[in-house]
């Protein structure tokens, strides 16, 4: 389907998560972000489960290392904090001005990635990065 295109996976990541901003702002209206987000969490959590079935790709624990395990624990953490508040702030503003704003996030990795991992960007990427928060900016000040 998508194939090894980095690209293609990373346009479709994009178009899914502008469909998670719609779907969470609407299922966002009648009921708690923090139980809205446990809900959506269930969801992944099966999907995920499935798919890993599917696929044959369980792993016993055993075989995954401990800096590996740290991590993914981490992530987990920082995902489930980023969609507690991403879900808050879709309850209390327009999907089309919160999306944007967390979408900074992009220049955040940008940053981190220089720092904390040693990735190089060129004038070219970093005007990219500038754009990107500039774009989130102008949409947050909006009336």
């Amino acid at each position: 389907m998508l194939g090894q295109s980095w690209l293609a996976w990373a346009l479709a990541s994009s178009g899914f998560a502008a469909l998670t901003a719609i779907f969470a702002k609407i299922g966002v209206g009648g009921v708690n972000s923090d139980f809205a987000t446990f809900v959506r969490t269930l969801v992944i959590l099966g999907v995920t489960a499935l798919i890993v079935t599917v696929n044959g790709a369980w792993q016993a624990p055993e075989t995954v290392a401990r800096r590996t395990w740290l991590f993914l624990i981490l992530s987990g953490l920082a995902t489930g904090a980023s969609w507690l508040c991403y879900f808050r702030a879709l309850q209390l503003g327009d999907a089309a001005r919160v999306a944007p704003i967390d979408k900074l996030s992009v220049v955040l990795v940008a940053l981190f990635g220089v720092v904390l991992l040693g990735e190089q960007l060129s004038a070219t990427h970093w005007l990219g990065v500038a754009l990107i928060a500039a774009g989130a900016a102008l949409v947050a000040i909006g009336p």
